[in-house]
Formats: structure tokens, C-alpha cells, sequence
């Protein structure tokens, strides 16, 4: 096994040497340079020369929190957790014509405005293309820099030369790196690139937002490993035929997750929803059985919405089971709790659920309103239209107090709400105005609301 060839380093500027010598050729310095010893004997691509020592601090370390760049834009800066940080790297995936380029060229517009340098690099589109959406979206005089390019070579060149606060590149499946001998969007020009791109946002303090196409399972196309560079991930949802978009934080190092800013689609663009409760309920005219309303938490904001059941006889041997917006399991669940511990059945009845608006309704606290939809469904009978509802459900049939519920109650109490169900146990604070009904139990639930079923 053969010996370790000595190290001779530099202890003012670092540079290594063969063999010691009494002046450093790096920066002239005499009698400066040192022997050392290799890191590790791991053959010929060992760490053979040392870096530098890192500078440690404890936890207690005071710092300031990252400044911020508003949009102008609420919603949008609700979901970044308050604004744009500086050297942050952004990642926005939708599904394709959702209005992922209207959003951001919307938001490079309002962030230029407000005084950031802006450059919008687009991969997919023609400059021309890109003026014609501005023009449409009154935007044209916006000062925003504009380029059509591909090679990302030339992109950070010129990143460098301008030196911007904001660089958005539509979309990062577009780019290509000449240092990598694959096709554009494929996996490994995919995780160069966008390697590249976010070691740049933060060598040079430039925010990057990248666009990342989606696969049809919602997922960012792309390996995950991208999702694990950046800073923020935002998904861009909505269905294509409806009015509604909700940006959503699924990761985010500077604010809260599942943080949502909710736009309605115009021919003007998108136009940001301050009160999306007020607007997810505006179509309860009057009421009608299988409808619910759930009072959620979407982030760090109470977001009210309509869940909506339609039970009907079933002409076929296996019930249809169909659920948008909502965990076709947790449905299921349900079901099932309700025919063992309540001895309802829904043999023999199709089942169709709905979360009116478009919106995604994650959390268990829905069990409770779907729970009431579906048994208003069923007997036909409306639930009060001035009445919300939220709970978690057990499968031993009892009711789970779920969190922050003091700020559902509040919201529903601002949009005129007067009657409440939830669990018992639930910490309800003052909830003044409102009629609370405390249910221990799915069986109690059934039998105040719907008599014996």
C-alpha cells in the first residue's frame, strides 16, 4: 500500500503546493507555507488538501428575520409567507393552461412596479407571445425585461450581467445545460439545471422562481430531488372549467405550509379573492338537503366552504362511489362508521359527494359535515342554513375535538352563521352569538338532527 504523498498549504491564502518552498507563488507570502496532512487515503480522488473552518454559532444566536418584497398582491404574498425573500428559489407546477404564466407575469408586473428589477426568461413561449398576454392583461407598460432562451448558459450569463431581484424561468423542463449529454426535460438536464439555477440565486442574492410542468397525478414532473433545492413549493390548483385557482404552499422555509391564496379566472386575468369564504358559499340561495357547511383551516386562514351529497337508488351490482375534492377513503370510512355503529346502511345507493368552489379539502375535521350531507341526503332532510359543522370521526363512532376551533367559529360568526356542531371538548372560546351544540358521539349526532334514522 503505498504512503501518502505530504501536503504543503498556504496559511494565508490556501493554495497547495507539491513541495515546500519558502515563498507561496498564490500570493507571495514567505515562510507562510505549511506541511499538512491528506484528509483521507481513499486512493487518487480523496480529499487529499483541506478546506476552510466553517464558522459555528449556537442555537441561541440572535439574527434578524429575512426582509421582504411585497407583490401588492395579497394573496400571493400570503402564500410566500409574507412577501418575496431575496436569494430565495421558488418552484410553481399546475396543470397545463391553469394560469401559472398569467400569474407570474402579473406578479413580475407588480413586484417591477414596486421597484424590483424583473426579468422573465420564457423557454416555451416567443417574446411576441408573451407581449400579446401582457397587452391583454393590461400590463404593457410594466417594467418588466423580457427573453426567450433555452440555454442555460446564456440565461445565467446574462442573470449575471443584469443582476436582478427577480428572475422567473418558464418552465424549467424547457432548459438545457451543454455540459449534459441528455434531452431537454429529461431527468438529469432537469436536476442540472435547476442545481444551477439555485446555487446562482444564492451566490448572487437573485430570487428565482422556476415553472415546473406536472404529470397526471398532480406531481411536479421532474425527479423530487428538485422539490428538495428550492426554497418554496408552490402548486397551482384548480379545475379547468371553473372560475376558482388556489395557490398552495406545500413547502415553505420562510412561512407556513399549506398556506392558500385563493384568484378567480377573468378576462382581465387573475384577480385575487380577499374573502374566499364569502365567495365559496355565495350560491346557498336556499335550503336544500345534502348540503353541509364546513368551517376548515387552510394554513393559517379559516376558509368556509359547502360540502354537498347526492344519494340515489343504484341500477347497478356495485353502488358508484364518487368523490371530487375530498379523499375517496376517508368517504368510505365514513360509510362504513355509520353503518356499523349507527346502523344506517347505504346498500344499494349510489353515493356522489362534492366540495362546492374546486377547492381540496385535506384535513379529518370534514368527517362531521360530510357525515351530515350525506344523512341530509338521505332522509331528506335540510340541515339549517345558518348551521356549521366540523369534527373529527372515530371508528368507534365518537366525535374528536380538532384544532383552532375558536377561528372557525369567529368566521362563521362573521358571515352570519348563528348555530354550530362540533365535538364535545372543544375548546370554543367566548363564541358570542352563536348556539354551540356539543356532540360526544356519531349516534348522538344522528339522533338531535335526524331522529332515529
Amino acid at each position: 500500500m503505498s504512503k501518502s504523498s505530504p501536503i504543503f498549504v498556504c496559511n494565508s491564502c490556501g493554495t497547495a503546493h507539491k513541495k515546500w518552498q519558502g515563498r507561496c507563488e498564490g500570493c507571495g507570502a514567505w515562510n507562510s507555507i505549511v506541511e499538512e496532512a491528506p484528509l483521507s487515503d481513499g486512493g487518487p480522488k480523496a480529499l487529499r488538501s483541506k478546506g476552510r473552518t466553517i464558522v459555528l454559532s449556537d442555537l441561541a444566536t440572535q439574527e434578524d428575520p429575512p426582509p421582504r418584497a411585497s407583490s401588492g398582491i395579497d394573496e400571493l404574498d400570503r402564500v410566500l409567507g409574507g412577501g418575496l425573500v431575496p436569494a430565495s428559489a421558488i418552484l410553481v407546477g399546475g396543470d397545463p393552461g391553469i394560469g401559472k404564466s398569467t400569474l407570474l407575469l402579473q406578479a413580475a408586473a407588480s413586484f417591477a412596479r414596486n421597484g424590483l428589477k424583473c426579468l422573465y426568461i420564457s423557454g416555451e413561449e416567443a417574446t411576441a407571445q408573451v407581449r400579446m398576454r401582457a397587452q391583454r392583461l393590461g400590463l404593457q407598460n410594466a417594467p418588466v425585461s423580457l427573453g426567450a432562451e433555452t440555454n442555460l448558459r446564456d440565461i445565467l450569463t446574462t442573470l449575471d450581467a443584469e443582476r436582478p431581484a427577480l428572475a422567473i424561468i418558464d418552465s424549467i423542463q424547457t432548459m438545457w445545460l451543454d455540459t449534459v449529454e441528455a434531452a431537454p426535460g429529461s431527468v438529469s438536464q432537469v436536476r442540472a439545471s435547476a442545481h444551477e439555477l439555485v446555487t446562482f440565486a444564492k451566490r448572487r442574492g437573485v430570487a428565482i422562481i422556476l415553472v415546473g410542468h406536472v404529470t397526471k397525478e398532480g406531481q411536479i414532473a421532474g425527479p423530487r430531488v428538485v422539490e428538495h433545492m428550492v426554497d418554496t413549493v408552490l402548486y397551482f390548483e384548480g379545475e379547468r372549467g371553473h372560475q376558482f385557482r388556489i395557490l398552495r404552499a406545500v413547502k415553505n422555509r420562510f412561512g407556513p405550509a399549506d398556506e392558500i391564496g385563493v384568484f378567480e379566472m377573468t378576462g382581465d386575468g387573475l384577480a385575487q379573492v380577499l374573502n374566499p369564504s364569502a365567495l365559496f358559499l355565495s350560491d346557498r340561495d336556499r335550503p336544500a338537503s345534502g348540503s353541509a357547511v364546513f368551517a376548515g383551516i387552510e394554513g393559517t386562514r379559516p376558509v368556509l366552504t359547502e360540502i354537498q351529497a347526492l344519494v340515489a337508488p343504484s341500477t347497478l351490482g356495485t353502488p358508484r362511489r364518487t368523490v371530487v375534492g375530498l379523499d375517496s377513503g376517508r368517504l368510505s370510512t365514513i360509510l362504513a362508521v355509520l353503518e356499523a355503529r349507527c346502523g344506517i346502511p347505504f346498500t344499494g345507493l349510489d353515493v356522489f359527494l362534492n366540495v362546492a368552489g374546486g377547492l381540496r379539502v385535506n384535513e379529518p375535521a370534514a368527517d362531521l359535515a360530510v357525515a351530515g350531507a350525506l344523512l341530509s341526503a338521505r332522509e331528506d332532510v335540510a340541515i339549517p342554513p345558518d348551521m356549521v359543522l366540523f369534527g373529527e370521526i372515530s371508528l368507534s363512532g365518537a366525535l374528536r375535538p380538532v384544532g383552532q376551533t375558536e377561528n372557525r367559529l369567529k368566521e362563521a360568526s362573521k358571515l352570519g352563521f348563528q348555530q354550530a356542531t362540533v365535538p364535545s371538548r372543544s375548546k370554543t372560546g367566548t363564541a358570542e352569538g352563536m348556539r354551540i351544540r356539543e356532540m360526544a358521539d356519531l349516534t348522538a349526532f344522528v339522533g338531535e338532527m335526524f331522529g332515529a334514522g
